[in-house]
C-alpha cells in the first residue's frame, strides 16, 4: 500500500469534519475521551491492526483496532503509549477501539495514553462492526462531494449568465464574490480598474459590489459565513500588480496586508501568445478551500477569454464591415434603427457603449523606413491591446485605429516609448468618424515632420497652427532663402518689413507707402526689386499667401524661428 501524499489526498478527498461524523455514528459508540479536535477534516476510516500503521496513512484518517496490537507483551504502557504517540505524530483525528474478540473492555493503558497525547478515543460495541463504520463515512463522503458539485454546477451556471451579459466582466466579478468569501479586482494591460466587486456586507465601497444572492448562492464549502474585507484602493495593490504584467506564462502572485488585514492574490490574463492583457486580483481573509479555488480558476479562464476576444477578435467587427460594404450610404442617411444597429457593433468593438464618444487615432513611426515587415498581425494585435479596440488598420505610414480611449498622457508616453508619435482625434460620435478622419490625416504630415505627437483639440485650426513651427520654418527659409541670405542685416530688414507690409495691406501701394513713411514709386521698385531677387510672380494669389505664411516664421531681426 504506497501512501498518499497530504496534498493529493485533501484535493481528491471531500471535506467531512470528525464531529459531523461522530454525529452520524449509531449511539452505542462510547467517547472515552474527547480530544476536542470535533471541527477538524476526517479524511477516511481505516480498520489496521499493525503495530505501526502510519507509513500507510493521510493526515485526518480515523483508526479502527480491534486490539490485536495490544495482546502479550504489547501491552506494556510503553509500547502503548508509543504506539498512540505514532497516531498523533502521523495526524490521525481519532482511534476507535473494537471490543472482541480479543478485549472485553477498552485497555486503560490506552485511555490513559490517549489522554496523555489527546487523542480522541472511542469504544465501538460488537453490535457494530467496522464495516458499518466505514460505510457510514463513504455515505456521507458522498453526500459531501454531491453537495459541493451541485454547488460547483450552479456556479457554473451563473458564470455562464454573466458571460452572455450586457457587462461580462462586471458581472464575472459580482458572481464571484457571491460564490466564495474575496473581494474582486479587475484591471487592464494598462494597469487601470476595469471592474471591482465586493461581497455583499463587507462594507466595501467598490463600484461593482456584488448584488446578494438567492437560496444556494452562499460561498462554497460552508466558508459562506466569512466575511472578506473590501476592497483595497490601487495605489496598495502596484507592487503585485507591477509583477503580474511584467512576468510571463501562468501563475499566481502572492502579498499578504496588514490593512485590512488579508491574503491578496493576482492572476495575470494572457493573450494565446502569452502578452500581458491584464490581471485578476482577489483578496481573502482566509484560504480558500479546493472547490473555491475552482471558481476562481473558472473566472479567470472566463476573464482570459473576454479580453483575448475583445483584442482578437468578435463577430461584432466583421457584421460591421458587411453593413458598411454592402450599404455605405446608410451610415449618415440610414433610419434610426439601421443606424442604432451599426452603433451597437460599433460599440461591441470598441468595448463601450452606444453613446459613448469615439475618437481616431492614427500611429506615425519615428523612423522613416518603418514598414510592417512579416508579421503585421503582431502589430495589430499590440494596437488592439493598447488601444482596446478591435477596429485597428495597418497601414503605409504605421496604423489608424477607432478607440473609446482618450490616450491620456500615460498611453501616450508607453506608445512613444515604443518609437511611434501619435496623432490623437478630437471626441467624436458614429457619424462624425469621416469627418474626425480628415481632422487627424491633416494633422499627419505635421507629425512626421517635427517627431511629436499632436492632439487634434490643442491645435489652431488656421494656417499656420495646422503647418507647426518647425515646417513653417522650412517654409521660410525655403521661399526666403534669396533676402535672409544677404550679408547686409539692414537691407534684410528693410526690404522683409517692405514685403510684409505690401503683403498685409493687399499689395496697395498708398496704403504700403503710408505705413511705411516712404512715397508710393518707392515702394514699387522695392517690390519689383523683390520679385526679381526672389524669381517669382508676385501677382499671383498663391504667392503671396506662400510668402505671407512664411514670413509668420521670421523673427523681426530677420532670421527664421
Amino acid at each position: 500500500m504506497v501512501p498518499l501524499a497530504p496534498e493529493a489526498a485533501a484535493e481528491r478527498l471531500g471535506f467531512v469534519t470528525l464531529e459531523q461524523f461522530l454525529q452520524k455514528l449509531p449511539p452505542e459508540l462510547k467517547i472515552l475521551h474527547d480530544g476536542g479536535n470535533g471541527s477538524g477534516t476526517l479524511r477516511w476510516v481505516e480498520p489496521s491492526e499493525l503495530d505501526d500503521p502510519t507509513p500507510y496513512l493521510v493526515d485526518g484518517e480515523f483508526i479502527l483496532t480491534a486490539g490485536l496490537p495490544f495482546l502479550g507483551d504489547g501491552g506494556g504502557d510503553e509500547k502503548v503509549d508509543a504506539y498512540v504517540s505514532r497516531l498523533v505524530g502521523a495526524g490521525v483525528g481519532a482511534l476507535g477501539f473494537g471490543l472482541e474478540p480479543y478485549f472485553d473492555a477498552v485497555p486503560e493503558t490506552l485511555v490513559a495514553a490517549c489522554r496523555r497525547h489527546n487523542l480522541t478515543l472511542l469504544e465501538v460495541p460488537k453490535t457494530v462492526p467496522f464495516a458499518a463504520i466505514g460505510l457510514e463515512f463513504s455515505q456521507l463522503l458522498e453526500s459531501d462531494n454531491a453537495r459541493v458539485f451541485r454547488q460547483l454546477a450552479d456556479t457554473n451556471r451563473q458564470l455562464m449568465r454573466a458571460v452572455l451579459s450586457a457587462r461580462p466582466e462586471h458581472e464575472l466579478l459580482a458572481a464571484l464574490v457571491q460564490r466564495v468569501p474575496v473581494w474582486a479586482l479587475l484591471v487592464g494591460a494598462d494597469g487601470r480598474t476595469r471592474a471591482r466587486a465586493t461581497a455583499p456586507g463587507s462594507g466595501g465601497a467598490g463600484s461593482g459590489t456584488a448584488r446578494s444572492g438567492g437560496a444556494g448562492s452562499g460561498a462554497i464549502s460552508g466558508n459562506g459565513s466569512l466575511n472578506p474585507p473590501a476592497a483595497v484602493e490601487l495605489s496598495v495593490l502596484q507592487p503585485l500588480l507591477g509583477r503580474l504584467l511584467a512576468g510571463s506564462g501562468p501563475r499566481v502572485e502572492m502579498e499578504s496586508l496588514a490593512e485590512p488585514a488579508s491574503v491578496v492574490f493576482g492572476h495575470p490574463l494572457r493573450s494565446t501568445r502569452d502578452a500581458n492583457l491584464g490581471a485578476l486580483v482577489l483578496g481573502a481573509a482566509a484560504p480558500l478551500t479546493p472547490a473555491q479555488n475552482s471558481v476562481v480558476s473558472s473566472v479567470v479562464g472566463l476573464l482570459e477569454l473576454l479580453v483575448r476576444q475583445r483584442t482578437s477578435g468578435s463577430l461584432a467587427p466583421s457584421q460591421l464591415a458587411t453593413a458598411l460594404l454592402l450599404h455605405p450610404e446608410t451610415a449618415g442617411s440610414g433610419g434610426t434603427k439601421h443606424v442604432n444597429g451599426l452603433k451597437d457593433l460599433l460599440a461591441q468593438s470598441i468595448s463601450s457603449t452606444r453613446s459613448a464618444p469615439l475618437r481616431v487615432v492614427q500611429g506615425v513611426k519615428a523612423d522613416a523606413g518603418w514598414s510592417a515587415g512579416e508579421s503585421p498581425v503582431r502589430e495589430l494585435l499590440q494596437w488592439r491591446r493598447m488601444f482596446d479596440t478591435k477596429l485597428v488598420e495597418i497601414t503605409d505610414y504605421g496604423f489608424a485605429a477607432i478607440t473609446r480611449l482618450k490616450v491620456d498622457d500615460a498611453l501616450l508616453a508607453e506608445t512613444e516609448k515604443l518609437g511611434w508619435r501619435l496623432v490623437i482625434g478630437d471626441a467624436t460620435e458614429f457619424q462624425g468618424l469621416a469627418s474626425a478622419y480628415q481632422r487627424v490625416t491633416s494633422l499627419r504630415a505635421r507629425v512626421h515632420a517635427t517627431g511629436r505627437s499632436a492632439r487634434v483639440d490643442e491645435v489652431t485650426w488656421s494656417v499656420a497652427g495646422l503647418l507647426g513651427r518647425e515646417a513653417g520654418t522650412m517654409l521660410a527659409a525655403r521661399l526666403l532663402e534669396p533676402v535672409l541670405g544677404q550679408e547686409d542685416p539692414e537691407r534684410r530688414s528693410a526690404q522683409l518689413a517692405v514685403l510684409r507690409t505690401w503683403l498685409g495691406e493687399n499689395g496697395s501701394w498708398d496704403a504700403t507707402a503710408k505705413a511705411l513713411g516712404l512715397h508710393r514709386n518707392s515702394v514699387r521698385r522695392q517690390i519689383n526689386g523683390l520679385a526679381e531677387l526672389l524669381d517669382t510672380d508676385l501677382n499671383q494669389a498663391q504667392v503671396r499667401a506662400e510668402l505671407w505664411f512664411a514670413l509668420q516664421y521670421v523673427d523681426e531681426d530677420s532670421q527664421p524661428r
